[in-house]
């Protein structure tokens, strides 16, 4: 079982920004894609950005333009979040995938932004 650990989280003001870093096991995740999601209160879980072992990335429609996921080693990920809107308040979960294998997920960070 792969863990992921998480930091970053916080409160801040609408137009602000945020840094959140993934980190596990390089030997294992340098196979995987990583991701992030996350789940605002009532609504399911979606992705909001990935980065493939090559450094693809992609983006939901609602953060293209402010968020940014970049891929800093083999056993870190970050996701850079600038122009916050309210509506980006959520649990924010990194994720690591990788075909055939079970995923792996962090234990969440909350993500609160004020109007």
């Amino acid at each position: 079982q792969v863990e992921l650990l998480e930091s970053g989280g916080g409160l801040v003001q609408a137009g602000g920004s945020l840094r959140l870093s993934c980190s596990g096991p390089g030997s294992i995740l340098r196979f995987y894609r990583m991701n992030w999601y996350r789940q605002a209160p009532g609504k399911q879980r979606e992705m909001v950005a990935r980065v493939t072992r090559n450094g693809t990335t992609t983006y939901a429609d609602s953060v293209k333009g402010r968020f940014t996921i970049s891929r800093v080693n083999e056993w870190t990920a970050y996701l850079q979040m600038d122009s916050l809107k309210p509506e980006d308040t959520a649990v924010y979960y990194c994720n690591a995938d990788r075909l055939g294998y079970n995923d792996a997920w962090g234990q969440g960070t909350q993500v609160t932004v004020s109007s």
